[in-house]
């Protein structure tokens, strides 16, 4: 017969008013060197990406996301916190060069790069991959009388 497998519970103690200890500073779990910072500026809101040069995200953020609502998504004042915020991420992460890849025609294109260099990390490039139509949307039917 099997024997019976009993393991035992290691109780800890508590002591009321004892304040937990405080965690060390986050530290990054890998260095990147460079990466590619992806903006995707609509009318609407500013969506910015990081990943590393082989493609993987890294961290993002958007307008919408750090609380902007309604039309103050669209702003270049909302776009510039969404780049400090990113900024502020790849330092941490030992970021020292990126490659910008833009989309979209948005009032946020400049103010995100502009506060992504503010955290002294340099741009390589900037590319602008903003979708263009080459045969635009179908015309109206003439009106029939």
């Amino acid at each position: 017969m099997a024997k019976d497998k009993t393991t035992e519970v290691k109780k800890e103690e508590v002591v009321v008013g004892a304040e937990a200890p405080k965690a060390a500073p986050k530290t990054p779990k890998k260095k990147v060197i460079s990466g590619i910072l992806y903006i995707d500026a609509t009318f609407n809101n500013t969506k910015v990406l990081f990943a590393d040069k082989m493609g993987n995200t890294l961290f993002w953020s958007s307008a919408g996301s750090l609380g902007f609502r309604g039309a103050k998504k669209g702003t270049p004042f909302a776009a510039s916190k969404v780049g400090d915020v990113i900024g502020s991420k790849a330092a941490i992460l030992g970021v020292k060069d990126a490659d910008v890849v833009v989309l979209g025609v948005g009032s946020g294109r400049e103010p995100v790069i502009r506060a992504f260099m503010a955290h002294g990390i340099e741009i390589n490039s900037i590319a602008d991959s903003t979708p263009v139509p080459h045969n635009g949307p179908q015309a109206k039917k003439p009106r029939r009388v």
